[in-house]
């Protein structure tokens, strides 16, 4: 054998080993740095933890003991000497608050961390390292239980990394608010933004107010269809959380280093608790109640003594039931008519000198800031409260659109990047024609996965200023856990990666490959995610008046697209897509993508109109 054909095998070889562990390797979010080696490291009855004297890394361990208790039947113990086939957690000096080190070497795994979180972050990195059947709550036979060796590298490129979810249109038990959780750390995401009161109904148990929930947390029925439609199911709806639950929902999430960020809505959004306390309002209205249909109200808070009083006392018992440093104040979509007739506000702009009812919103948001600063917390805020000037320590949740997050930036206020148009997760992610009833329009998931949240018009310094991202979970059309996982994900893991992945590190080819992986995981945690991604998109763009471009395209990667356009079953002898086409009024296309003989997911439709 000559010596350049026998270079050519061993390359050939090593090609095939570098694709083998390639394909071992599907992490989301992605990490910052991972370099690929020979060989696996085995999870058996002989394998041991070494840890550091530190209540919170042997908390983190026992997330690994009983996860290999539960899926494998396997015991691991903790040991005080090193041995062969062990997992030591290292307290090291110098990295970052959520940054980790993961050396997989045939007989050791070991994890380095300055702080806690880095070594949860690490776990979850180990878990989607494992087989996926490590996230089974019962024994799984007949697994290997190996991890290929590697060496990884991690840190955020954000501190802050949120999913939202909105409690108050509709009420999910705590067992549910648990397990959103656990999704949430799973994808190393770090605060759980709780929308708590609402036009629709109070979802927090106030001590000194039991009125909230007795009455506010109920409206009479619920609208069906969207707020237009007029028709109502006739049905009492409510739900609170006691303080007992919110302490335990605190603590569960804390012991997975997330963030709970309760937001308690003002100077709008408060039909509920004004249903419960008429004299908080203008007064302008003959009768108060939750609101039975979805949308914007013009019953606020009246910005009189009586109304601060009343929020600090709440603001009061949130400090108390909270640890997070920032609180969530709302501020948005405050209707002013109310304020324009109120005798009581256009008084309080003269005597204070403002402009019009925008200042006085934003002197109702600087008032109740000087309070929350004063008890040592910080407000946030939807970019609203930078109307009529934005209050001096705030930090601004942009979901208008980008604009506020870049005026906070432009003012170096801190900025978290949620803008409706690209993270609200309660808009359509496949067809709407297809789709059951959602918000707004169709944002699919490459959309969301190609969005950049940090805008190129700042400068260096003022990026600094964008501190996170985002995922928001409006649940008018959700009524179920099964819908709110549906319209979640996976667009959601899109987020968590812009989230946590440096911006060098995204990429779409790359994403759509370690998804497919992932989604095995998620059908191990029984999540009910959207599979659009398996399905063909259509898009039917403008011509003439007789002819119409249809463009195809498909998440999934490695997939054929095969499409007709006499309204028959796309199949294997089907035309191969491969570029845009033009079809006239009486042709309707129909499209699958194809591995090999299989359809990947349903065969989708458009016609000409």
């Amino acid at each position: 054998m000559n010596s350049k054909r026998r270079i050519l095998i061993v390359f050939c070889c090593l090609c095939i080993v570098c694709s083998a562990y390639a394909q071992q390797i599907n992490i989301i979010p992605q990490p910052l740095k991972i370099v690929e080696q020979k060989g696996i490291f085995e999870f058996n009855d002989r394998t041991r933890l070494r840890l550091p004297d530190d209540e919170d890394y042997r908390r983190i361990a026992g997330f690994l003991i009983k996860s290999f208790q539960q899926a494998a039947g396997i015991s691991i113990g903790i040991a005080s000497k090193s041995s062969s086939n062990d997992v030591e957690f290292k307290k090291v000096k110098g990295m970052g608050p959520e940054a980790y080190k993961l050396i997989v070497t045939p007989d050791r795994i070991t994890i380095m961390s300055t702080y806690p979180n880095g070594a949860f972050y690490a776990l979850q990195t180990i878990y989607q390292l494992l087989p996926e059947y490590i996230y089974r709550p019962e024994k799984k036979e007949g697994v290997k239980w190996v991890v290929p060796c590697c060496e990884i590298e991690d840190s955020p490129r954000f501190s802050y990394r949120g999913m939202h979810l909105d409690v108050c249109s509709h009420f999910f038990d705590v067992d549910y608010i648990k397990r959103y959780i656990d999704l949430i750390a799973m994808h190393k995401q770090n605060v759980f933004h709780w929308h708590l009161t609402e036009d629709q109904g109070w979802r927090l148990e106030i001590k000194k107010y039991p009125q909230l929930t007795e009455k506010g947390s109920i409206r009479k029925e619920t609208v069906i269809g969207t707020l237009a439609s007029g028709v109502y199911d006739g049905t009492p709806y409510g739900g609170y959380y006691t303080q007992e639950q919110v302490r335990e929902i605190v603590k569960y999430a804390g012991d997975r280093f997330i963030t709970v960020l309760p937001e308690i809505e003002m100077p709008g959004h408060a039909l509920a608790a004004i249903s419960c306390f008429p004299e908080l309002s203008c007064g302008l209205e003959d009768k108060y109640e939750p609101a039975t249909r979805w949308g914007v109200f013009p019953q606020v808070y009246c910005p009189k003594e009586t109304t601060f009083a009343f929020l600090e006392d709440i603001l009061s018992e949130v400090f108390d039931l909270f640890p997070s440093p920032l609180i969530h104040i709302g501020g948005d979509e405050c209707p002013k008519q109310s304020w324009k007739k109120c005798a009581h506000c256009q008084d309080m702009i003269k005597k204070l000198g403002l402009k019009d009812e925008f200042e006085l919103q934003s002197y109702f948001i600087q008032r109740i800031e000087k309070f929350v600063n004063s008890k040592g917390r910080q407000i946030i805020g939807w970019d609203e409260i930078l109307q009529g000037g934005l209050a001096p320590n705030a930090t601004v949740m942009s979901w208008l659109g980008e604009e506020g997050g870049i005026k906070a930036a432009m003012q170096h206020h801190d900025a978290v990047m949620c803008p409706h148009q690209k993270y609200y997760l309660d808009y359509y992610q496949a067809d709407p024609s297809t789709e059951k009833l959602a918000m707004g329009h169709y944002v699919p998931l490459k959309e969301v996965y190609d969005y950049n949240p940090v805008p190129d018009t700042l400068t260096a310094e003022e990026k600094k200023y964008i501190t996170g991202v985002q995922g928001c979970v409006w649940t008018e059309y959700m009524k179920t856990p099964e819908r709110v996982e549906y319209m979640a994900y996976p667009r959601a893991l899109a987020i968590c990666e812009a989230g946590w992945s440096h911006a060098e590190n995204k990429n779409w080819d790359s994403f759509t490959h370690r998804l497919e992986k992932h989604f095995v995981r998620l059908d191990e945690k029984k999540v009910n995610y959207c599979r659009a991604f398996y399905d063909v998109e259509i898009k039917v763009g403008k011509d003439g008046p007789y002819s119409k471009v249809v463009s195809l395209s498909i998440d999934a990667p490695d997939t054929e697209i095969r499409y007709t356009t006499d309204g028959s079953e796309p199949t294997l002898s089907s035309p191969l897509y491969k570029m845009p086409f033009v079809i006239n009024p009486s042709e309707t296309v129909k499209a699958g993508g194809f591995r090999g003989s299989a359809c990947t997911g349903k065969i989708t439709s458009k016609g000409f109109n």
